[in-house]
């Protein structure tokens, strides 16, 4: 790819797309900018093609250069967010009954509308983490913090969900991913 191996590029954007342009949606609600962000973050690595480092993966810095832009983005536009896509809400278990489809996208609906509220740095850490899958250390990475930090912003944008959630539906529990752990030898 460094040495203009056209190919060669073409196969590194066909490994990478995928999670450039699902964290792009992910953070701005938009399929049509996640594509712009997807197209320009592959036209700075093509242009940066020489000097990316080979001895480590180029998936931090992809997701850096599309987290710029997408801030870039989001700052000129200010959108109304939804943060996590519905397309999440498509991976449906056909067996539940109609009432607890109901159930299953209004949580989704009020937890997308949770995220959305969440200050910026809580939102990345919680896209890059839990939408993405990526591990605490690769987020850290990505976002060039301590992997302290990205525990610390995981564990405040889940508590700011809960209250979200709490308020939003007080009739119902949070989800049991965003319950607190219990401290040991406190009973719950």
């Amino acid at each position: 790819m460094q040495a203009d191996d056209l190919a060669a590029f073409e196969a590194f954007f066909t490994r990478h797309r995928g999670l450039i342009q699902r964290t792009a949606y992910a953070l701005t609600g938009d399929a049509q900018a996640a594509e712009e962000i997807l197209q320009d973050t592959f036209i700075r690595a093509y242009r940066h093609r020489a000097s990316l480092r080979t001895d480590i993966s180029p998936v931090p810095w992809l997701y850096r250069v599309a987290l710029n832009l997408c801030y870039s983005r989001l700052s000129r536009r200010r959108l109304n967010l939804e943060p996590i896509s519905d397309a999440t809400s498509e991976l449906r278990d056909r067996a539940l009954e109609p009432a607890e489809l109901v159930e299953r996208e209004e949580l989704r609906r009020s937890i997308r509308r949770g995220v959305a509220a969440l200050p910026e740095k809580h939102q990345l850490v919680i896209v890059l983490y839990y939408l993405q899958g990526l591990s605490l250390q690769e987020t850290a990475e990505t976002l060039g913090i301590r992997l302290g930090t990205a525990k610390s912003r995981i564990h405040y944008a889940l508590h700011a969900l809960r209250d979200h959630l709490g308020a939003e539906r007080p009739w119902h529990p949070a989800p049991p991913e965003l319950q607190p752990v219990p401290e040991p030898g406190v009973p719950r």
